[in-house]
């Protein structure tokens, strides 16, 4: 049965981020990330060593968050950098460096209860992966998020472990479904973060990933392109073994994109599509589109559809 078009109460063919924000908050909301000196457990021995092999940190990490300043530091010069460009807003402190919940829960409580003191700061964003969340900061989030907005951003990258395996994740996708299933049973906003075009997946992996993840109760969703990041462990997998790799064109995972959301499920908020990091970061592939570029080629290809999120979702 085709699923109704634009059951969002706007005339986007998918569940935007954006609007839902702007419906939520009397006000414009951004994201200032945060540095707090956090690892991995699969960069400290715990799990693993070196990481995982598509990461470098620095792609993502704006100039004005440096590790040498405190939390607070971080989160003022962050407004600054956004009040010069925008005007009156509100924040969220955005934790985004590697896992931003391994560590004591009383550090933790700590971290973000100086984050929260900042009279701009209206709520919490929280990187991590989703093996690393203890009972007893699941039910702390849970109470804080009753005064403030709290979104746990999880890596889950992809839905087969085997995947996770190759690029050294060092969790299943069982402790995903855990994450996501905790989170949202205690009330939590949860965000799945997922990688389409991973070494050994094709794109029936990738369709069956969108009637997986529409089971799960994913709150919000970002999906990423493939990339590889320069000074990454990929890099040196792709220099010796090149044909492992393959790369979407710019029109290739526009197609995909709307293959993906046809099947998503229409109450999971699209948060992003693809990953923008610096150019000289990136070694491949090397597309030259901002993010707002891109999505408005998803939108106008999802228009020549006439194809939305959920059309062939099932419930």
């Amino acid at each position: 049965m085709e699923v109704q078009k634009f059951v969002w109460g706007h005339n986007k063919r998918y569940n935007d981020f954006s609007t839902y924000f702007r419906n939520l908050f009397a006000e414009r909301v951004q994201k200032v990330s945060v540095d707090a000196g956090f690892t991995c457990p699969n960069r400290d021995g715990t799990k693993g060593r070196g990481g995982c092999s598509y990461c470098n940190n620095v792609t993502f990490k704006p100039a004005y968050c440096n590790l040498d300043n405190p939390v607070s530091k971080q989160i003022q010069d962050g407004i600054d950098f956004f009040a010069r460009k925008y005007g009156s807003m509100k924040f969220m402190a955005y934790f985004q460096a590697f896992t931003n919940t391994y560590a004591p829960c009383e550090d933790l409580k700590r971290l973000y209860g100086e984050a929260l003191q900042h009279p701009k700061i209206i709520g919490l964003v929280i990187s991590t992966r989703p093996d690393c969340l203890t009972i007893e900061m699941l039910d702390y989030l849970a109470e804080l998020s009753k005064k403030v907005y709290i979104m746990v951003e999880f890596g889950l990258e992809s839905h087969l472990d085997k995947t996770l395996e190759m690029v050294n994740r060092g969790h299943t996708f069982a402790d995903s479904v855990w994450a996501l299933e905790e989170t949202a049973r205690r009330g939590i906003n949860n965000c799945a973060h997922l990688i389409l075009g991973l070494p050994g997946e094709i794109r029936t992996d990738w369709l069956e990933q969108a009637r997986v993840i529409s089971t799960l109760p994913v709150k919000n969703l970002k999906l990423h392109q493939m990339q590889i990041h320069r000074k990454t462990v990929m890099e040196k997998q792709f220099i010796a073994k090149p044909e492992i790799f393959h790369f979407f064109t710019v029109e290739e995972y526009t197609e995909l994109v709307g293959d993906y959301l046809e099947l998503l499920n229409p109450a999971i908020i699209i948060e992003r599509f693809v990953s923008e990091a610096p150019s000289e970061m990136v070694l491949a592939p090397k597309w030259g589109l901002k993010n707002f570029e891109f999505v408005a080629k998803v939108e106008k290809r999802l228009k020549e559809r006439d194809t939305w999120q959920g059309k062939k979702y099932l419930v």
